[in-house]
């Protein structure tokens, strides 16, 4: 399975406000670890969330980060119970994603034997073909996101520098007809949009939804810039090939620079 190149244009120059992401990070108390989750509901000893793989879990608020203690501070008081005269025992704890990390648990820098152990272990990424035929597809397009985003699932592909380690990592949807752009692939592009804001902060740059007229065939146009923790860029864009049309994210090692608009 061969990943098709994608030439990235320079990013789209309307600046508009990034949209508030319904996900959150909720980092270890050190802020060294996080998992992103939605809030579900709390008590004075826990914080019940539901994970992008979709599992609902249990977090110690001990455990949590003043800035989520704050964050639980302000939500409405949770419903009088009985008393508890201890700490509710956990049993499922959830694993943490490091700062580094770019998306689930991959690195930029990872080796090829890293990141298949890693998407093995995965609880949001899966296996599209049997591990046996991996030889002979390849690692890109074999793998991709266990759940849709905003009606859609991404496909996995990569790209290694001369030392074996992971340069690039892309996450893409699958072609799809020119009917879909203004709908289901917009939709993708907002949840994603909203997924990047969450797992790497507001980003550099932000421009509305490309109109699909404007896109050339194996050209991207890139709409969100962030800069990543661990170093490095990710872009997330749209693209068209002469199969059909596409949405994009690309973590990439390079230092991309935003576009200044002159007024």
């Amino acid at each position: 399975m061969v990943m098709r190149r994608i030439f990235f244009l320079p990013l789209c120059l309307a600046m508009v406000c990034s949209a508030a992401a319904e996900s959150r990070k909720w980092m270890s108390k050190d802020g060294s670890k996080f998992i992103i989750a939605d809030y579900v509901s709390h008590n004075q000893f826990t914080v019940t969330v539901k994970r992008v793989d979709g599992k609902v879990v249990t977090l110690d608020r001990g455990d949590l980060h003043p800035d989520d203690v704050n964050f639980l501070a302000k939500l409405p008081s949770p419903p009088a119970a009985a008393p508890v005269t201890k700490r509710p025992v956990t049993t499922d704890s959830p694993p943490v994603m490091e700062d580094s990390a770019v998306f689930d648990t991959l690195k930029l820098g990872d080796t090829r034997a890293e990141v298949q152990a890693k998407i093995k272990s995965s609880k949001v990424l899966e296996l599209t073909v049997d591990e046996i035929y991996l030889g002979r597809f390849g690692l890109n397009g074999s793998y991709r996101t266990k759940q849709t985003i905003g009606g859609l699932k991404c496909l996995l592909y990569f790209d290694w520098d001369s030392s074996g380690n992971l340069k690039e990592l892309t996450m893409q949807t699958q072609p799809q007809p020119a009917s879909a752009y203004s709908g289901l692939l917009k939709d993708n592009w907002k949840e994603l949009s909203k997924l990047m804001t969450t797992l790497h902060g507001r980003p550099l740059q932000n421009a509305d939804y490309p109109a699909s007229h404007v896109l050339q065939n194996d050209m991207s146009m890139s709409t969100h810039l962030w800069r990543l923790a661990g170093g490095g860029s990710a872009l997330l864009g749209t693209s068209k090939s002469a199969e059909g049309f596409m949405v994009s994210v690309r973590f990439t090692t390079d230092k991309i620079e935003p576009v200044r608009v002159e007024k």
